[in-house]
């Protein structure tokens, strides 16, 4: 069927009952229905009252811009103008145009429903060994700069975004997206159908894929769906070795403000040691800023090592990977602390980590859990918090042992999102409350840990 073709301003008018009436419905004056007249066009911030009230599609609007075709699920060979292409491990092949890295790069293929924050994102070491999908489709608007860094490189094995990535928008801007991610390796596609990506994930769980980047549009589609299909996946990966720090560091960064940028804590109170699974900036800066000195020790480090550095409290950080995999070496250490009492506390891989220490278990999600809009109920108070999330695993509830409190609980699908351990002094949240999404919603769990170790003396 071929596409409606676009009205006019005039047609549009008698079909609203005239120029009053669509001056009224749109709350302007007749003034601006003149505009519209002579520029042959109605703004698109009026869109939404003009379609209400006509019944037209979005595509009979003058001036409305026309629907993009994107390059998908087309025949091996490559069509004219693709220089990128996703192969996902069933054979599904995605077309689009390159940016970013001229390479190739297999990973889990997920997707973030973030409206901001994607250079936060490309930089969280959770998305080591993934692929991700952007939903939001402006990328790139506000190009890149050394603040909203969450480690030193990203972790993540490429991004797909819907549209072009533009030249950025932004004041705080010091380097376009594509050329960041030149200089970091990381390759990108865009124009791909990310709805429909979307939606497969949704529907079928997250699936390998392969991303090439090929500016001379030579593509090998067997060669890369046998890639696809022979990556072996998350499950059983350990990836926190892959982005932990080597040698242990102190840190005492604060938050960022206003006219001020990131401070300093030159006066702490608690002394804290972060196990670094893959820890993201913001979250060593929010302990900082609660008041703690911050030794920050490799992921491997032992229970004897990190209670030589006589800690007020442990950490434990986020991370990507399966936790079963990483916990082979990290629940020893998790259980040595516990026994030695001292008060704990975990976020997000640090999460599932503590409740494999205590005794329970975790399992891989279909989709994961990806975005900053996520809406979690603390049980005790009945508050529901406005969290930012990125995992792929979860806690199953019902292999917690007696002792072990569910604190918090997703209100997307019930997963678990909170436990604690009164007994060992010890609590966790799936989410990350470092990221404010809410904007500070759960902020008061930094506190908490704070009072926990000023409780113990």
């Amino acid at each position: 069927m071929e596409p409606a073709a676009p009205r006019t301003v005039e047609e549009i008018l008698a079909l609203m009952g005239g120029a009053e009436a669509a001056a009224a419905r749109c709350g302007v004056g007749t003034e601006a229905i003149r505009k519209w007249r002579q520029a042959r066009a109605i703004p698109a911030r009026h869109w939404p009252a003009v379609l209400a009230a006509t019944g037209l599609s979005l595509a009979e609007l003058p001036g409305a811009p026309e629907p993009e075709q994107p390059m998908t699920a087309t025949p091996d060979a490559a069509p004219e103008g693709a220089t990128a292409a996703l192969v996902l491990a069933d054979g599904t092949v995605f077309w689009g145009k390159g940016f970013g890295a001229p390479r190739t790069a297999v990973g889990e293929v997920c997707f973030n429903t973030g409206m901001t924050g994607y250079q936060e994102t490309l930089t969280d070491p959770s998305y080591a060994g993934q692929i991700i999908t952007f939903t939001f489709p402006h990328i790139g608007n506000v190009g890149c700069n050394p603040e909203d860094l969450e480690a030193a490189a990203p972790a993540c094995r490429g991004l797909i975004v819907k549209q072009d990535v533009t030249e950025p928008a932004n004041w705080r801007s010091t380097q376009h997206l594509d050329a960041w991610l030149k200089a970091h390796g990381v390759p990108g596609i865009a124009g791909l159908d990310t709805r429909a990506l979307t939606a497969r994930i949704r529907d079928q769980g997250a699936p390998t894929g392969v991303l090439c980047v090929s500016p001379e549009g030579r593509f090998d589609i067997p060669a890369l769906r046998e890639q696809a299909a022979a990556w072996p996946g998350l499950q059983g990966m350990d990836l926190a070795k892959e982005v932990t720090r080597r040698q242990t560091a102190r840190w005492d960064e604060t938050t960022w403000a206003w006219g001020r940028g990131f401070g300093r804590q030159e006066n702490p109170r608690f002394h804290v040691v972060a196990v670094d699974y893959g820890a993201k900036r913001n979250i060593l800066r929010c302990l900082a800023e609660a008041g703690c000195g911050v030794t920050v020790v490799p992921a491997t480090a032992t229970a004897e090592e990190i209670l030589a550095l006589e800690p007020d409290g442990v950490f434990l950080s986020n991370g990507p990977g399966d936790p079963a995999a990483t916990g082979e070496y990290a629940v020893p250490a998790i259980r040595g602390v516990l026994a030695a009492g001292v008060p704990l506390f975990g976020i997000c891989l640090g999460h599932q980590l503590l409740a494999l220490a205590l005794g329970g278990r975790t399992y891989k999600l279909d989709r994961g859990h990806r975005g900053a809009n996520h809406p979690v109920k603390d049980l005790a108070t009945g508050r529901v918090e406005i969290t930012s999330q990125n995992h792929g695993f979860a806690v199953d509830e019902a292999s917690l042992p007696e002792g072990v409190t569910v604190t918090h609980r997703s209100l997307f699908d019930g997963t678990n999102e909170g436990i604690a351990c009164p007994a060992k002094r010890a609590f966790s949240v799936q989410y990350h409350p470092e990221a404010s999404p809410g904007p500070t919603d759960s902020r008061h769990l930094f506190r908490r840990f704070v009072e926990a170790m000023a409780a113990r003396g």
